[in-house]
């Protein structure tokens, strides 16, 4: 599984989550804590806003521990909100295409989790993407195609229900198909304003995440604690919601599916 933190609030510079605490995530991806697998090394990615409505991108196939210019950048850039992921691949190629996170639009999303029986489910999964997005279909990952389904479902009017009906759509396939593995969803995605932060799965082994707020000035979502100070963070529960903006405090809300499914 991957590791990502994400942040929203007075602009900070990148590096000071992405590589200088003893936990970075650069250092995640080398020796994660709280992952399936301890090495995420099949790629990393950074978004970022600045002062543009579409957020920047950055993205590479080579392990996060061993490339000097995401240090550098990280120490350049200034982001008022940013999202930072390393990739451990789930079975799709170690390509830049497939490397987190994704943008559309003003949108920026980054998933750690799987499609139980993604390969099987693929081509029916790839059919509910639109006609008018699916040309931003560079890569083969079950985040990507996600992502792309939840313009499907009303993205830009109400995020949170959009990713509900996805991930409704996408168990109900799943379980037609018969396939007993599960789906895991621990995402964020955002606007360049909001921070929506998910942690859901349908069985009980949802990947980590974690929230610290300075509120109302800043709001940092990560898989596991940069500083392994886990008394000053706080877990976000299994199949809830955190919702970040700036200049109020951050909320967590339960997160179900149309008619739950799941132990």
């Amino acid at each position: 599984m991957c590791r990502w933190v994400a942040y929203t609030g007075t602009p900070i510079f990148l590096d000071s989550l992405v590589s200088t605490p003893v936990h970075s995530l650069i250092r995640q991806s080398l020796h994660a804590n709280e992952a399936k697998v301890e090495t995420n090394g099949d790629g990393f990615g950074l978004g970022w806003y600045g002062h543009h409505a579409e957020p920047g991108i950055y993205r590479d196939i080579l392990p996060a521990w061993s490339d000097d210019n995401l240090r550098s950048l990280c120490q350049q850039i200034q982001s008022r909100l940013f999202f930072a992921h390393v990739r451990a691949s789930t079975g799709t190629a170690t390509s830049r295409q497939n490397c987190h996170p994704f943008a559309i639009g003003k949108w920026l999303f980054m998933h750690n989790g799987q499609i139980g029986g993604y390969a099987s489910l693929r081509r029916k999964i790839e059919a509910r993407i639109p006609d008018e997005i699916y040309h931003y279909r560079l890569g083969a990952t079950d985040s990507e195609a996600m992502f792309m389904i939840l313009f499907a479902h009303g993205l830009d009017s109400d995020p949170v229900c959009a990713v509900a009906q996805t991930l409704s759509e996408i168990d109900a396939l799943r379980r037609a198909s018969g396939i007993d593995e599960a789906l895991r969803f621990t995402a964020t995605l955002s606007d360049g304003e909001t921070i929506y932060a998910f942690r859901y799965a349908t069985d009980k082994f949802a990947p980590s995440l974690y929230y610290r707020c300075d509120a109302p000035r800043s709001c940092t979502i990560v898989s596991e604690p940069p500083d392994l100070e886990h008394d000053s963070w706080i877990e976000v529960p299994r199949r809830h919601l955190l919702i970040a903006r700036p200049g109020k405090a951050a909320t967590l809300q339960p997160f179900e599916l149309d008619g739950g499914s799941g132990s």
